[in-house]
């Protein structure tokens, strides 16, 4: 039977027999499983982002900004030791945040007490330099927020967009070439550039999200 990585289903104990590998992916989506809060899609869009993240940026510190479950924060954590700490911030977390924080702080003692999870606009939560910002679908303008925040700090930085509002979006003028959404996120691209950042850009897998750009920013030296 087909497995959808998009699906909005709850990971449960039905999914156990998918992930019996020795991989770190595997381990933690077992632990995910048996908490049984997480939608299925969050794992593995998460899973992308941490993982193409890691590979890029460097800091001591991530801040996962309209977070959801705040699952990049753990990973990212997980997946770097250089790692210290994590803020994994929203205007209003999922009530299961918590249990999915606890499940895995169980499963990994490192983590436990390191991972802040804060009820908050973005604006409002304090970013370092020496800070990681990630954020997996912030919707609309909310991205363009996570930005900011990034580079008012002049932060590493990586966002997977979705939802760009052609009403509240800054296409650059592009939107004759491009359609709008692409017209947009080729402008957050440029705006990083024009602050000094390196620029990468990737696509995570389309079966997970057909919202699948991401954009990562490494601030001047």
């Amino acid at each position: 039977m087909h497995y959808d990585p998009s699906s909005r289903a709850r990971l449960n104990l039905h999914d156990l027999p998918r992930f019996t590998e020795a991989t770190l992916f595997h381990r933690v989506a077992r632990v995910l499983c048996a908490a049984e809060c997480l939608p299925r899609r969050e794992l593995f869009e998460s899973w992308e982002v941490a993982r193409r993240a890691r590979r890029r940026l460097r800091g001591t510190r991530v801040v996962d900004l309209a977070c959801g479950h705040g699952l990049i924060a753990h990973l990212m954590m997980l997946l770097d030791p250089a790692i210290e700490l994590a803020v994994a911030a929203d205007r209003r977390l999922p009530p299961s945040a918590g249990k999915v924080a606890a499940a895995l702080a169980e499963r990994w003692p490192r983590l436990q007490g390191r991972v802040s999870l804060v009820e908050s606009p973005i604006a409002e939560v304090q970013v370092r330099a020496s800070d990681i910002v990630v954020s997996c679908h912030a919707c609309g303008p909310l991205t363009d927020r996570v930005l900011d925040s990034a580079l008012g700090a002049m932060a590493p930085v990586a966002v997977l967009p979705c939802c760009q509002a052609s009403a509240s979006g800054d296409a650059g003028g592009l939107d004759g070439w491009l359609d709008n959404a692409l017209a947009i996120d080729v402008t957050r691209a440029a705006r990083l550039r024009a602050h000094g950042y390196r620029v990468h850009t990737q696509h995570i897998p389309l079966a997970m999200t057909a919202k699948n750009r991401l954009l990562l920013g490494e601030p001047p030296p």
